[in-house]
């Protein structure tokens, strides 16, 4: 088997294009979570703390005086822990977004009947009703 042939088999399998379709839209999703998190809800958060900007929170390493992270990290290196808080928070609502998604689906799947048991092979039954045949 070639090379080539042998990576297209690999490339059209189904868990490969699933997977990729996953990842997609698994970037897109995040992209949405990261709208969700620094448009919506850390706006909401930061109202409810008194007007705190978490995007605004470091620590200046090479001794910056700046007002903003952006000016800070033109200067020199900084401690962005409100970043940090930031990206944990999108990780939270992510993780549990998946996590309410897989287990619906989860719910989905045990609700769902059982599927009835296949019926033996023509040659199973008609060797069983010899059989029974026999024994009388």
């Amino acid at each position: 088997m070639s090379f080539m042939s042998e990576f297209k088999e690999f490339a059209v399998k189904g868990n490969v294009i699933d997977l990729a379709v996953g990842v997609i839209i698994g970037g897109a999703f995040g992209k949405i979570v990261d709208s969700l998190v620094n448009d919506i809800i850390m706006p909401v958060v930061s109202k409810l703390f008194g007007g705190l900007d978490f995007s605004n929170y470091f620590i200046p390493l090479a001794g910056q005086t700046a007002e903003t992270l952006a000016e800070a990290k033109q200067a020199g290196a900084v401690f962005a822990y409100g970043s940090f808080i930031t990206v944990a928070l999108n990780f939270l609502i992510l993780a549990f977004i998946i996590f309410v998604m897989v287990r619906q689906i989860n719910r989905l799947k045990r609700s769902a009947p059982p599927p009835a048991p296949a019926a033996p092979p023509e040659e199973v039954v008609l060797l069983r009703e010899i059989r029974d045949s026999l024994r009388k």
